[in-house]
């Protein structure tokens, strides 16, 4: 009886998981990653000019993300930001992956194993200096740019953007880069 009880358990925990990771979606609803993309003009230095506010990132300015290539096709990701309450650096490396395609923007990411979050370019410019990326819902947005400033018009157009898909633009910290 506790056997049987037993492989029941096993066996809904295990329907669960296959029908919670298989119906994960890194893409917010309503939200298209940039298609075509190109990896290679992605790789390097952004500056983060706003995002959304959330625990890892509690407290930080001269917030930057670096990307570059891993030898097995992922890309190393390294975040860093100054903790202006603590007066101290911190960063993060993780590893991000394609979704689908390369040719797509839509990524996950992982600083934690086997935990991916998404990561989802939802605009960006032709000479790739200018980003709007999404998270996989609503809680998670980001303004980056090669320059630690952005024009005013690509600002407004990513905010416009930003708040047609449903994003909470109002609520966006906007990064200072004195350090």
């Amino acid at each position: 009886m506790e056997t049987t009880k037993l492989l029941l358990l096993v066996s809904v925990l295990a329907a669960i998981s296959i029908v919670t990771f298989s119906s994960c979606s890194y893409l917010p609803k309503g939200t298209v990653a940039v298609k075509p993309f190109d990896s290679k003009k992605y790789i390097g230095l952004w500056y983060e000019i706003a995002r959304f506010d959330f625990y890892f990132e509690k407290n930080l300015n001269n917030t930057t993300a670096n990307y570059s290539f891993n030898k097995n096709g992922t890309i190393k990701v390294v975040n860093r930001g100054y903790n202006y309450v603590t007066q101290k650096w911190k960063q993060s490396v993780g590893k991000a992956k394609f979704v689908r395609t390369s040719d797509e923007g839509s990524l996950k990411v992982s600083f934690f194993g086997p935990f991916y979050g998404g990561y989802n370019v939802i605009a960006i410019d032709s000479a790739y200096r200018y980003a709007l990326v999404a998270g996989s819902n609503f809680k998670y947005l980001w303004i980056l740019s090669r320059e630690k400033i952005i024009p005013e018009n690509i600002k407004q157009a990513y905010l416009s953007k930003a708040k047609s898909l449903g994003f909470a633009t109002e609520n966006l910290i906007w990064v200072e880069h004195n350090k």
